[in-house]
């Protein structure tokens, strides 16, 4: 990555005079321009001319001009970035007296402010960390650290570092400058602070205290941060990210396990993801259980002494954190007895630690349970089964897993069960007391009775009980028409436009692998979902299209196609960047392995599939944005997005509009809302309103003119004065609150909305 244009022009001018035999005057007249160019190269990302990089280093060496400390930065920097061209800067940094670190990260000014005041111990630690530049630590890279730990003493280093690494990931303290168009360079590592970082994380576990609950949460957060992509870069640092696993996997207890197994179903990387599935698979064979047992045993109580409840005392005052429903909420009750959010100042001064750890735990608290409702969701396709006593222990009294499982439905000894009221009870809250060795699986409403399904919703209305994710009001794909008549494919989710990134990030949540496509002359494999528990392979097929990408040269945009289903030993198909032509490789004089009949596949698997493609339409579709409403770029999807913004409704968007027939009764502005087939119409002040139930967009009368109002990011389905039975469906709240926004249209105030509404009323 090169230095500014201009600067690099004049780089060689000023080399040149330097290795030009000129008399000694004119050399150190020349020493003004070295010193400010100097300075000039510190503001430079790295250097691509590093012959006269090394050029102007020696003669400010032998000349005595001294070199900046961003500037050695910016030759460290080079040689690591472009090594084969490096060997003479390589030779003149060596010869430089620069920082240990090089400046400009907040982690690494932390490190370098800390050494002033530290002991040689440290220094030497520091330098024994730079020198991590495999993918893993050897025995005697290890044995040599653990050394140097002793002299600085575990405890301190553990702090200070779980301190450092929290900084990690930071705007850059010093700007820079590259050349390159889309590249976020001041959210970069740089590559020769990260030798430095990965091994200071590898030595934690040596150092991991008395439970490791901050070494593992902040291993946790590093590997999230290191894989949080940049433009232009991608991920930020891979290597890290795969350290930081690396050191989970060496470190005892149960909050590293639970770190693995949290990241591991989140985290989209491949390579990390392979790391944290092997770490887990080591840990399973260790002690004779399978993964899916340690996945269950790996998640922490975090100090809950029952479900869903912590109370600990921190002074004269008591901390209570409870997980009620979806939402995790850090309280104090003062000795007078009443309850306040935040802890009272006294309490914050004398027990700082307390409060920190509290906090932190708190959103280790939220962190877990997200992953482990999404783990519970995933439980439909895996058929998982317990026994009653095994079950109760690991979901239903978890102190952290119960508050997810005590609003789920089960089917114990075949008999579908919820809790409430302090008890298992069937949907006419009729006790149940089972036997422990009876079977406990989850309940899909699959295959169900209408009436059994109707009546467990009524049930969880009845009990206000907000499930962790659709399953009473779970959407039931069953083959159409136009399946039967296609027979091994299926069209339903074809022809829409969805934007690239986040159709992947989505699947990789929801277990399918995809392979991001750039515009190259490349071959892409289909998403496909393997479903190894019923020897299946799940393909969507979906290609790049347009001119639009990214600076690394991927397409924003896909469109979609067929979804298929195959044995799970078929060859996978693949097709040229852009083409959508998949064909299926195979060795020569093999015939290629056909699809499945769909009406072959179990109604389950063929349901579940349909549900996640749904899914990756009605979120990454362009149709939800208001903002296309022209129709993206030059205009040509401007049919498509009229079709899906006002088009018939999705399986999602009918359950939608089946919930809303339930809810709108109980608005406050009831007397002015209806469902109208496709829509919740809204009679307001000035004007009637229908808002899509798919896509949330609004037409106003008369003539159908379009309204737009882009909602906010955080509008969570949950919130808001009517309650909702299930998390997830982030466009119900949408919905609800335009719905309930228009109603009264004479009293919005935002200036854009309200030009749009009076446009045509004057």
């Amino acid at each position: 990555m090169p230095a500014a244009s201009e600067d690099t022009r004049y780089l060689g001018i000023l080399a040149s005079r330097l290795l030009s035999r000129q008399p000694p005057e004119k050399q150190r007249a020349a020493a003004t321009d070295v010193h400010r160019f100097l300075e000039s190269l510190g503001r430079s990302w790295s250097c691509w001319e590093c012959d006269d990089f090394a050029a102007l280093l020696t003669f400010a060496r032998q000349s005595g001009v001294p070199v900046p400390a961003a500037t050695v930065a910016t030759a460290r920097r080079s040689v690591l970035l472009h090594e084969y061209q490096a060997a003479g800067l390589a030779e003149a940094v060596a010869a430089l007296e620069g920082p240990l670190l090089n400046p400009g990260e907040a982690w690494a000014d932390a490190v370098l402010d800390a050494l002033t005041a530290a002991g040689p111990g440290w220094h030497q630690l520091l330098a024994h960390a730079l020198t991590a530049t495999g993918g893993k630590p050897t025995s005697r890279w290890t044995a040599r650290g653990r050394t140097l730990l002793a002299e600085v003493g575990v405890g301190a280093y553990r702090e200070r570092v779980v301190g450092w690494l929290a900084l990690v990931g930071r705007q850059r303290t010093l700007p820079v400058q590259d050349d390159y168009r889309g590249h976020d360079i001041g959210q970069a590592y740089d590559p020769y602070n990260a030798n430095a970082l990965r091994g200071l994380v590898w030595l934690l576990p040596s150092a991991g205290g008395a439970d490791g609950a901050d070494v593992a949460r902040t291993l946790g957060a590093l590997v999230e941060t290191s894989l949080r992509k940049v433009a232009g870069i991608g991920p930020r640092n891979p290597k890290i990210a795969n350290a930081a696993v690396h050191a989970l996997a060496d470190l005892d207890g149960e909050h590293a396990l639970a770190q693995l197994a949290r990241l591991a179903g989140r985290v989209t990387y491949k390579g990390t993801l392979s790391q944290l599935n092997a770490a887990l698979d080591r840990r399973a064979a260790a002690i004779g259980l399978s993964r899916e047992e340690v996945d269950e045993l790996a998640v922490p109580t975090y100090g809950l002494s029952a479900v869903g409840l912590r109370v600990e005392p921190v002074g004269d005052v008591t901390a209570e954190l409870a997980v009620t429903g979806p939402a995790v909420r850090l309280a104090w009750r003062t000795a007078a007895g009443r309850l306040v959010k935040s802890a009272p100042a006294a309490i914050r001064r004398e027990h700082p630690d307390a409060v920190r750890d509290l906090k932190a735990t708190a959103k280790d608290v939220e962190k877990m349970l997200a992953a482990q409702a999404e783990r519970l969701d995933r439980q439909f396709l895996a058929q998982r089964t317990w026994s009653y006593a095994a079950w109760r222990l690991r979901y239903l009294d978890h102190p952290l897993v119960g508050t997810l499982a005590r609003r789920l439905i089960w089917l114990v000894d075949g008999d579908p069960c919820g809790w409430a009221d302090g008890a298992l009870r069937t949907v006419d809250d009729t006790l149940v007391s089972p036997r422990d060795d009876v079977t406990v699986t989850l309940w899909h409403p699959i295959g169900r009775d209408v009436d059994e399904v109707l009546a467990w919703r009524r049930w969880l209305e009845r009990h206000e009980m907000v499930q962790p994710f659709k399953q009473a009001h779970r959407e039931i794909y069953l083959l159409t028409a136009a399946e039967e008549r296609t027979g091994v494919y299926s069209n339903r989710f074809a022809a829409h436009v969805l934007r690239q990134h986040q159709f992947h990030a989505l699947a990789a949540v929801r277990g399918w692998r995809n392979k991001l496509r750039l515009m190259v002359d490349d071959t892409y494999p289909p998403a496909s979902r393997a479903l190894p528990g019923w020897g299946l392979r799940a393909e969507f097929w979906v290609e790049g299209i347009g001119d639009e990408i990214t600076g690394a040269g991927s397409y924003l945009y896909l469109s979609t196609d067929q979804v298929r289903f195959y044995p799970e030993s078929a060859p996978e198909h693949s097709t040229q960047a852009g083409e959508g032509r998949y064909t299926q490789w195979v060795p020569i004089g093999e015939r290629p392995v056909d699809p499945l009949p769909l009406d072959r596949i179990p109604p389950l698997v063929f349901s579940e599939v349909m549900r996640d493609v749904d899914l990756f339409v009605g979120v990454a579709s362009v149709g939800n944005d208001p903002g296309w409403q022209d129709g993206g770029p030059a205009g040509r999807y401007r049919e498509y997005w009229q079709s899906y913004s006002f088009g018939e409704l999705s399986a999602t968007a009918e359950t939608r509009r089946e919930l809303l027939a339930r809810l709108v009764p109980r608005l406050a502005v009831a007397d002015r809302c209806a469902l109208d087939g496709r829509f919740l119409t809204v009679r307001g002040d000035l004007r009637t309103y229908k808002i899509h139930l798919g896509s949330g967009n609004i037409l106003m009368t008369p003539n159908d003119e379009y309204l737009c109002i882009v909602p906010k990011q955080a509008v969570e389905p949950t919130q808001g004065p009517v309650f909702l039975p299930f998390e997830g469906d982030r466009m119900l709240g949408v919905i609800l609150s335009k719905a309930l926004l228009l109603a009264r249209d004479a009293a919005i105030t935002d200036p854009t909305i309200v030009s749009q509404i009076r446009r045509r009323l004057s």
